[in-house]
């Protein structure tokens, strides 16, 4: 099957390596349809989608993938596709789980001074803060084999328009990165993309910033600014000290 083919191939150009042995895959994948084939294989969906996540699966334990987390296959229209023709996009997104207690409801979302965004999904932050990681100690778990069992925490002080956020990388093996600068420290202002592992997340400032906070520090002029890409190339964090 050409989807299978095409899938199998899209897997391979955008493993990065996390060892000798081991690479992470991307995991979901949006396939566009021509509208021709969108309405017939759509009779089919859980069925194909079902055999084409265990073809991935056999061809990653063959190749030594890893997937950021479970498989996920969404098949889309589109009227630009003639029949025959189809196109397939990947990335990794991580299985994450919420504190313990932590409400997600829309309120919860707009009454939060800050917010993480990490795969469409805004977890609120309230004061102190959290702590980001793999393991269970961890109060907002991302399962990215890239990130520590506690790989950073987000420490928040102060409330409303005086909140300052900042996160702090708590001994990673792989590191935490700020729009692009690997940090050991940092303060977050409004929009900052955190990057731990292969995971990406976005802080939202929902109140207004104090004008008399400390500005964030400036990168190195010999550091330029860089975007932090999809699935960069780190060693396995696993297994780590307890702590860590």
């Amino acid at each position: 099957m050409e989807i299978a083919a095409a899938l199998q191939r899209e897997v391979d150009n955008s493993a990065q390596i996390l060892s000798r042995e081991k690479r992470l895959a991307p995991n979901d994948f949006l396939i566009d349809l021509s509208p021709t084939d969108f309405d017939r294989l759509s009779a089919y969906g859980d069925t194909l989608s079902s055999e084409l996540a265990q073809m991935l699966h056999e061809h990653a334990d063959e190749q030594r993938y890893l997937f950021a987390g479970a498989i996920q296959l969404k098949f889309q229209r589109s009227d630009e596709l003639t029949t025959g023709r189809f196109r397939v996009r990947s990335s990794a997104s991580a299985d994450v789980t919420p504190a313990a207690g932590q409400s997600m409801t829309d309120t919860a979302v707009r009454r939060a001074p800050v917010t993480l965004e990490v795969n469409g999904v805004r977890h609120p932050l309230e004061p102190p803060g959290l702590v980001l990681g793999r393991g269970t100690r961890a109060d907002l778990r991302i399962d990215d084999p890239g990130v520590s069992r506690r790989h950073a925490e987000i420490r928040v002080q102060g409330s409303g328009a005086s909140s300052l956020v900042s996160i702090v990388d708590l001994g990673s093996t792989n590191g935490t990165l700020v729009d692009g600068r690997r940090v050991q420290h940092a303060i977050l202002d409004d929009g900052a993309i955190v990057q731990i592992g292969g995971t990406t997340i976005r802080v939202r400032m929902t109140q207004a910033p104090d004008p008399t906070r400390p500005a964030a520090p400036a990168p190195p002029r010999d550091a330029p600014y860089q975007v932090p890409a999809s699935f960069p190339s780190y060693p396995p964090a696993d297994p780590q000290p307890p702590g860590r």
